[in-house]
């Protein structure tokens, strides 16, 4: 079994909703609206797997907003809040081995993001 398919199967038994998939990709989206996921995206990019939720965009750029954001990686279990390439938007992102992937570490992966968002909703909506 492959990379893809193997993370594909993961999900499935975590039961999360694919949205899209792209197998020649590499590519997963999945949605599990309880936990505030949408559209989060799998990317199977041997040697690694990238999960990336976006979050927020951030309409005051201060430095005070950015530092909140760096502040609050400190307190993630597994993945991190990054920027993308423009600077205005907030995304939860994490990379796992895929060479010796399993479920717990997928479920981690998820898990830490919607603790992220029990926490962290006011803040973010406050910066975007």
């Amino acid at each position: 079994m492959n990379s893809f398919e193997k993370v594909k199967n993961f999900l499935v038994e975590l039961e999360y909703l694919i949205v899209n998939e792209n197998a020649e990709e590499g590519v997963i989206i999945i949605d599990h609206q309880e936990e505030g996921i949408r559209n989060m995206i799998l990317v199977c990019a041997d040697p690694i797997l990238i999960v990336e939720q976006h979050l927020a965009k951030i309409k005051n750029q201060s430095i005070d907003t950015y530092k909140m954001l760096l502040k609050k990686n400190r307190d993630i279990v597994h993945g991190a809040l990054v920027l993308d390439e423009t600077g205005e938007n907030v995304i939860f992102r994490d990379t796992l081995q895929l060479e010796n992937i399993d479920l717990n570490e997928i479920e981690a992966t998820i898990e830490s993001l919607s603790i992220l968002l029990s926490e962290f909703t006011n803040q973010l909506m406050q910066i975007s």
